[in-house]
């Protein structure tokens, strides 16, 4: 069964993901923010709803209910979006599962910690990251877990901001946020967990798109009665999804 009632909304949607702001240095971090902003501001033309899809930062705290000092043209890029009526959809990621009030409460954002579907347009979408749904990755789930727990998000605060971030960017290194695109390969219908999660749900579901990052792969892919995307990255590939009457995925090069 679903986890929650689905969310009834109409209108032009955008779709992107995995961003991770912060990775792998904040130079490269800021020329990658300035231009995921110049992508905002081409969507906002047509825009009434925006969903990120996770991992759209590398790292996150709200050290004292703050924000991370690093993020400040997209987060007031967000801001002026949310001026303007578009909403905003945010689902934590494996890298910025810590999100905590800071998006809700000053800029009115809407969180979402778990997949959930949507019905927009009068077809039925299921959303989330992707991270450890289906079969298999018991070890990171466990890990998951172990890392959401309340108390360890509180020894977590009791670190100097410097030394946390610090060691968040330690531990990021080697993550798949720095995987060169050469090395990110499709490893067919059978070994794509998303893929066999998606065949999985729809044995006792019906859903007509499934969208997800997580991956860092462009995606779609034909389950069934319904289409699998996957929204990309944009460590190397610049990739979103527009919806209206079908999703489309698009290359952003601009």
């Amino acid at each position: 069964m679903p986890i929650s009632q689905p969310i009834f909304i109409s209108g032009v949607c955008y779709f992107a993901s995995d961003f991770h702001f912060g990775a792998p240095n904040q130079e490269e971090s800021k020329k990658r923010e300035r231009y995921v902003v110049n992508w905002l501001e081409y969507i906002q033309k047509d825009a009434n709803h925006l969903f990120l899809l996770g991992d759209i930062f590398d790292f996150w705290f709200e050290y004292n209910g703050k924000p991370p000092i690093f993020y400040t043209f997209f987060l007031d890029k967000i801001a002026e979006l949310r001026n303007n009526g578009v909403e905003v959809y945010f689902f934590t990621g494996n890298h910025d599962m810590w999100i905590k009030s800071y998006l809700k409460e000053h800029l009115g954002v809407h969180i979402f910690k778990k997949k959930q579907e949507f019905v927009i347009n009068d077809k039925k979408f299921l959303l989330g990251h992707g991270d450890g749904l289906g079969k298999g990755e018991f070890g990171y789930k466990c890990l998951k877990a172990f890392l959401n727990c309340k108390i360890n998000r509180w020894l977590f605060g009791l670190i100097p901001p410097k030394t946390g971030f610090a060691m968040a960017h330690f531990f990021s290194k080697n993550s798949r946020a720095m995987t060169p695109a050469y090395k990110e390969q499709f490893l067919g219908n059978e070994k794509e967990r998303l893929v066999q999660f998606c065949y999985q749900y729809l044995v006792n579901q019906n859903i007509d798109y499934f969208i997800f990052g997580h991956r860092h792969l462009p995606l779609e892919i034909v389950i069934e009665n319904a289409i699998y995307f996957n929204t990309g990255d944009w460590l190397n590939h610049n990739t979103y999804i527009r919806y209206e009457k079908i999703p489309i995925l698009y290359r952003f090069d601009q």
